[in-house]
C-alpha cells in the first residue's frame, strides 16, 4: 500500500492560502509541480479518513491572527448539491445565492480578517436533525470558543438574516 501523498496540514495550509475555491479539483490544480503531486483524488481520500476537528484548524491558524485587533465574521453558506439523492448532511436550506431554498450542506464558518487576510478559525455544520442546535447556537458555540482562546476583535459581524432571530 502506497503511502497518502497529502495530510491535513496540506489542506489546511490550501484552505488558508485560497480565497475563493474550496474544492479537492482546485487544490490539485495549485499544487507544485513534480512527479507526485497529488490527485484531487488522494485530496478527496484524506477527507474521508479524517475526523472534522476545529482544534487542529485552529493550532494551524493562530500564529497567523492577532487576538486583539481585526475583524470576526460568521457567516453559513450552503453547498448546492441539487443531484444527491441519499448524501451525508445534505438537507434542505436557504440559499442567498439562490434566493430560494435547495437542498445542499449548510456550513457555518467562524473567520478573522483584517482587510485582505481572511483566515478561517472554526467551523460547523448545520445538522439539527442530528444534534438539536439551531444556526444560533452554533453561532454562539463558535463566539464563546474564540472568546476562551483570548480573542478580543474591534467588531464581531454576522453575515445572516435569522441571527437577530431567536
Amino acid at each position: 500500500m502506497n503511502p497518502p501523498k497529502v495530510n491535513e496540514y496540506d489542506y489546511i495550509n490550501f484552505l488558508m492560502a485560497t480565497q475563493k475555491a474550496y474544492s479537492c479539483t482546485e487544490a490539485e490544480r495549485v499544487q507544485p509541480a513534480s512527479e507526485r503531486s497529488p490527485a484531487h483524488d488522494a485530496i478527496t481520500r484524506l477527507l474521508h479518513r479524517m475526523e472534522p476537528s476545529t482544534q487542529t484548524l485552529w493550532q494551524e491558524v493562530q500564529q497567523h491572527v492577532s487576538l486583539d485587533s481585526g475583524i470576526l465574521v460568521i457567516d453559513d453558506s450552503t453547498l448546492d448539491k441539487f443531484y444527491a439523492e441519499k448524501m451525508e448532511l445534505v438537507t434542505r436550506h436557504w440559499s442567498g445565492k439562490h434566493g430560494r431554498v435547495v437542498q445542499g450542506i449548510n456550513l457555518i464558518t467562524l473567520l478573522w480578517t483584517e482587510g485582505d487576510r481572511h483566515i478561517p478559525l472554526d467551523y460547523r455544520f448545520y445538522e439539527k436533525s442530528v444534534d438539536g442546535a439551531t444556526k444560533n447556537d452554533h453561532f454562539r458555540s463558535m463566539l464563546e470558543t474564540a472568546k476562551e482562546r483570548g480573542f478580543a476583535p474591534k467588531c464581531v459581524v454576522c453575515d445572516s438574516w435569522y441571527s437577530l432571530v431567536d
